[in-house]
């Protein structure tokens, strides 16, 4: 594996919502250089680049959670200013995605993988290299329905799209007494 290349649990959106986010992308008055919408995504868990056998751990990690699907709204658009960065998110981090991502972080320490040390700010970059940008909440949210959750790479093609989906784990609805075989 290059070692340019890196891994990460994203959400990916669906055609309706990355349609929704390219239009946001579009209608804002912003410089920079505009993600692909191809790689249009929301970050759960960055890694890094990963030896063979720390990628099986993350991936049995990701097999091993159980999450009901939700729904997201994208509902602002804000601006950080170190890494020139204009995105969109939610106001406030929904309680399924906040425990999505506490998951696999747990899971993934238990494969020697150091959590991030920042608070996890759920975001969809817009623009990199933007010009600063003030915070505004959207008129109308964008509604992000989750499924599913992917591993995806980036750092291997040169230009746009950049990144490539791996694996795909669908959020299934939890049954939390399953009745014993045979019954019912």
């Amino acid at each position: 594996m290059p070692s340019a290349e890196h891994l990460f649990f994203a959400l990916w959106p669906p055609e309706e919502t990355r349609g929704a986010l390219v239009a946001l992308q579009r209608d804002l008055p912003a410089d920079g250089r505009a993600t692909h919408p191809l790689d249009i995504h929301l970050t759960l868990v960055f890694m890094g680049h990963l030896a063979a056998g720390a990628r099986a751990c993350a991936e049995r990690v990701a097999e091993g959670v159980r999450a009901a699907p939700f729904d997201l709204a994208i509902d602002q658009v804000g601006y950080w200013v170190r890494p020139h960065i204009l995105w969109g998110g939610p106001a406030t981090t929904p309680a399924p995605l906040a425990r999505l991502v506490k998951d696999l972080q747990d899971g993934l320490a238990r494969c020697g993988l150091e959590p991030e040390r920042r608070p996890y700010a759920a975001h969809v970059t817009l623009y990199r290299k933007a010009r600063p940008a003030s915070f505004r909440p959207l008129d109308r949210p964008i509604p992000w329905p989750v499924r599913e959750f992917v591993l995806a790479r980036s750092g291997r093609a040169p230009q746009a799209p950049r990144y490539e989906i791996l694996r795909r784990w669908p959020l299934a609805a939890t049954d939390p007494c399953p009745e014993p075989p045979g019954v019912g």
